[in-house]
């Protein structure tokens, strides 16, 4: 457990309490509502001890050298109970995201090792974000709306009073319900949809979450109750859709619900239209098929409401879009799934000289060009997302298409930051695995494939000037049909890569002269 030093102001000039004294421990410290909590915790003056599977995947936060962190991957008790010690309040942000078949057990089975380990230890109060659903029988609800009522009950019969909030969908830059808002609305301008358009539904700004959240761990007195949170103005998802187009001044969007659920249909549908893959686009449309509005506004006498008032949904997509527009989000929906995926440390990488006996087969172009190394790295640490790949832009977006049709990203899910990339980091399909800068980058993909790949760029100086760019696939395949796939895919690589590699270079070589000649015309390569 490291030193902290606490933040002045609050990053989003919230009205925050004073957290002085206090330890709470985050999980899912590494997820969206997490992340970006920790710093509004920390400008409130609380001790923080964050924790996340792997202690690697925090240390490229911004708020890293200010909290304490714990190794604790919440299946494994005597983690939880080591994570636990000395702690006052437990804020409880960990959700499966619906990945795998078994995530309702898994789900209920982490949150009794959370109650009984915070018995033990002692601690005060468990703070815990559910979800809005209807008042109906456990087994009627959608799975997704399950698993949370089920943690909830299971939290609230155990020894520590637990405060649970149920909220609906959540609005701010790099949420799941936003992103799955903004790009329905940029990219169908008439949209039929299912009956479940027409449903009420009472949205939340990520603000007044984070409001809540704090707020909660500095109470005077435990409780063990369940409050519904909203912004107090429920709203069709339809109009969700318009409204959204309106805040972002796109032209008027048309939204038709048509008297059909179209659950499963609606979420393949999600999957191909938005970076949301079909894994989570199914739970999210089923859980839409329920109205989701706050019956109640008890936490009033618990938490007042923001000075400012509780903030509509117009005023919250605003916000988001001001944030994303600006390229200030640092925490997004993928951070949940990224936090939710276990790689055996055991399993051979890249790195690894004879990768540990396996199979594999590698693609290797080497190109040099007149370029400094450090022009060549700025390209490659730009490269995807809206930069594109510079080369084949249709044979991209062609796999990108069959990548979104059996349920992964595709190119939707585009870049976090257009020109820099960190450890974790989403490029399209790809997740950025290592980086060395000014050097190299090793990106592995998320894509459906018969097996696990690896590209990687890497850059170093000539002598005598200039640079070389080297590019490297790996692909280890699973079985007859990963080698299946390997082969299928190598005229792909002979007329992308050595196109990717001059056209890089060429970029570098541009943007260069553009640098230099400030009058001079750079010429766009990415899709020679």
């Amino acid at each position: 457990m490291g030193p902290m030093t606490s933040e002045p102001l609050s990053p989003l000039q919230l009205s925050l309490p004073a957290g002085e004294g206090r330890r709470v421990l985050v999980t899912g410290a590494t997820g969206y509502v997490g992340g970006r909590l920790i710093p509004e915790l920390l400008a409130a003056g609380f001790a923080v001890r964050a924790t996340a599977r792997n202690l690697e995947d925090l240390s490229q936060r911004p708020w890293a050298g200010s909290v304490e962190t714990a190794q604790a991957d919440l299946q494994e008790e005597e983690q939880v109970r080591a994570a636990m010690q000395d702690v006052h309040t437990v804020l409880y942000l960990v959700h499966s995201m619906g990945s795998g078949k078994d995530f309702i057990e898994r789900e209920a089975a982490m949150a009794r090792t959370v109650a009984q380990a915070a018995a033990e230890a002692g601690v005060h109060q468990i703070v815990f974000l559910g979800g809005l659903h209807p008042d109906k029988p456990l087994e009627e609800l959608s799975d997704h709306m399950r698993s949370r009522e089920q943690v909830s009950r299971i939290l609230l019969s155990g020894e520590v009073p637990t405060l649970v909030f149920e909220a609906g969908v959540i609005i701010g830059s790099g949420s799941v319900s936003f992103e799955m808002i903004r790009h329905l609305a940029e990219r169908l301008p008439v949209m039929p949809g299912p009956s479940w358009l027409a449903n009420s539904i009472e949205p939340i700004a990520i603000r007044d979450i984070l409001y809540y959240l704090a707020h909660a761990c500095a109470l005077q007195e435990p409780v063990n109750r369940t409050f519904d949170i909203g912004c107090g103005r429920p709203q069709s998802f339809a109009t969700m859709l318009t409204e959204y187009a309106e805040v972002a001044g796109l032209s008027p969007r048309k939204v038709y619900a048509l008297p059909i659920p179209a659950q499963r249909l609606s979420g393949f549908w999600i999957g191909i239209v938005t970076p949301i893959p079909r894994g989570i686009a199914m739970p999210l449309s089923a859980s839409m098929a329920e109205d989701a509005v706050s019956e109640e506004h008890d936490i009033a006498g618990l938490i007042p409401d923001p000075l400012e008032g509780l903030t509509d949904f117009r005023e919250a997509c605003r916000r988001a879009i001001e944030r994303q527009r600006s390229g200030a989000v640092d925490q997004t929906w993928d951070d949940d799934v990224l936090a939710t995926m276990a790689l055996d440390p055991a399993e051979p990488l890249p790195s690894d000289p004879e990768w540990a006996g396996n199979t594999v087969f590698t693609d290797v172009r080497e190109r040099d060009g007149e370029a400094s190394p450090e022009a060549v790295w700025e390209v490659v640490e730009s490269i995807g997302g809206q930069n594109g790949w510079y080369s084949a832009p249709v044979l991209w977006r062609i796999r990108g298409l069959m990548d979104q049709v059996m349920g992964g990203y595709g190119l939707a899910r585009g870049r976090r930051d257009a020109r820099r990339l960190r450890v974790n980091d989403h490029v399209d399909w790809w997740r950025v695995e290592k980086v060395e800068p000014g050097r190299s980058v090793t990106l592995r993909a998320e894509m459906r494939a018969g097996g696990r790949a690896w590209l990687q760029f890497s850059v170093e100086g000539r002598d005598g000037g200039g640079s070389r760019l080297r590019q490297r696939a790996v692909f280890f395949p699973s079985g007859l049909a990963g080698r299946a796939y390997w082969r299928a895919i190598q005229p792909f690589h002979a007329l992308v890569f050595p196109t990717m590699a001059k056209n890089i270079l060429a970029a570098a070589d541009a943007q260069a002269a553009t640098k230099t000649a400030p009058d001079g015309i750079a010429t766009d390569c990415r899709l020679v």
